[in-house]
């Protein structure tokens, strides 16, 4: 029987909003608000002031940009967190973490590079930018 480890967030939340399951596979920029939770297969840029999770079994390779990712599953390529990192076993990283705060547990594989930097900036796509209609006048 496998262990099933605690998030921060669990997976099953009524918290996520969105979910890419096991057998779908995307290739592509994904932004979005809220949580969402991947468990298939990912290839590209995702773009979040919120919350990523990658679920055990995930893979995912590009690049990450978000406000918290955890990480069960494997990922290759470069995460921004501007809050923080979690990798929970059995998690495979490869590649390089910007983030205020890292988490690694115990039995993680983690290769790669980590710089802790206070405040990690990034620019949202036009397509999360919300206009103020007044502000136009």
């Amino acid at each position: 029987m496998s262990r099933t480890p605690e998030l921060s967030i669990p997976s099953h939340a009524e918290q996520v909003t969105g979910v890419i399951e096991k057998g779908c596979e995307f290739e592509g920029k994904l932004s979005f608000l809220g949580t969402v939770r991947l468990g298939g297969i990912f290839k590209g840029e995702v773009y979040t002031p919120d919350t990523l999770i990658v679920g055990e079994g995930a893979r995912v390779e590009g690049t990450i940009d978000a406000g918290v990712v955890i990480i069960s599953g494997e990922v290759r390529g470069t995460v921004k967190a501007r809050d923080r990192v979690e990798l929970h076993r059995p998690a495979v990283f490869r590649g390089d973490i910007v983030t205020p705060s890292l988490s690694l547990d115990e039995g993680v594989i983690f290769e790669g590079s980590n710089k802790m930097s206070r405040a990690v900036q990034s620019d949202p796509p036009a397509s999360l930018l919300v206009e103020d209609s007044s502000a136009a006048e």
